[in-house]
């Protein structure tokens, strides 16, 4: 999996600190050295809404539909993803779950090529790429680009870095809010106990 943060809100906390004291009448107050203790209190007791003036977006790539099914989920979000309608999927690059052993990898592999011939065997009868892909599994890989706040990558980190969470997401997100964390610290700096739990698993 491939995750690149393409663009970031430029001081990001100061507007976010500015926007928050407009709530206050206390522009006055505002020290660059008191930034983060402030953006920490006003998080600790809930007033999320200033980090809306903020946002992110990503380009994650070589990721499964099936975590991508999930993350799409979030709607607070903005999403272009590579079309299965007008790109074929002809030999189609697939994801391999953690959780598939060793011994089993040469099983799963056959599996994907026969789901390749069953997509070529409907293609070559006629069937357009957008009726032609009702064949093609979850694991097929793809790509996107996604644009939220970070009021929501904060709630989207919350739940899909938990360890109930699909392993393949909790990477993602894992990914992301490392990259978030180096451009708004103070922002992100309580979810970074997540980064243990959304380690990848050992592959079997």
């Amino acid at each position: 999996m491939k995750v690149k943060l393409l663009a970031v809100t430029e001081q990001a906390e100061a507007l976010i600190e500015y926007a928050a004291r407009i709530c206050y009448q206390s522009a006055g107050r505002s020290q660059a050295d008191k930034r983060g203790k402030f953006l920490q209190a006003l998080i600790a007791k809930g007033h999320e809404s200033p980090l809306e003036h903020a946002s992110a977006t990503f380009h994650l790539a070589e990721c499964s539909r099936a975590m991508t099914h999930q993350l799409v989920r979030h709607r607070l979000m903005s999403v272009s993803q590579q079309s299965q309608r007008y790109v074929s999927e002809s030999g189609f690059a697939y994801v391999v779950p953690p959780s598939v052993a060793a011994a089993d990898q040469e099983a799963y592999q056959q599996d994907m090529e026969a789901i390749r011939a069953l997509y070529a065997k409907w293609k070559a009868r006629g069937l357009r790429n957008e009726d032609a892909r009702f064949v093609l599994p979850n694991s097929c890989q793809t790509e996107l680009v996604i644009t939220a706040n970070f009021r929501e990558f904060r709630h989207i980190f919350k739940v899909r870095c938990l360890p109930q969470a699909q392993s393949e997401i909790r990477q993602a997100c894992g990914m992301m809010l490392k990259l978030l964390h180096a451009k708004a610290p103070h922002v992100f700096e309580d979810l970074l106990p997540l980064l243990a739990k959304s380690a990848p698993p050992q592959e079997g």
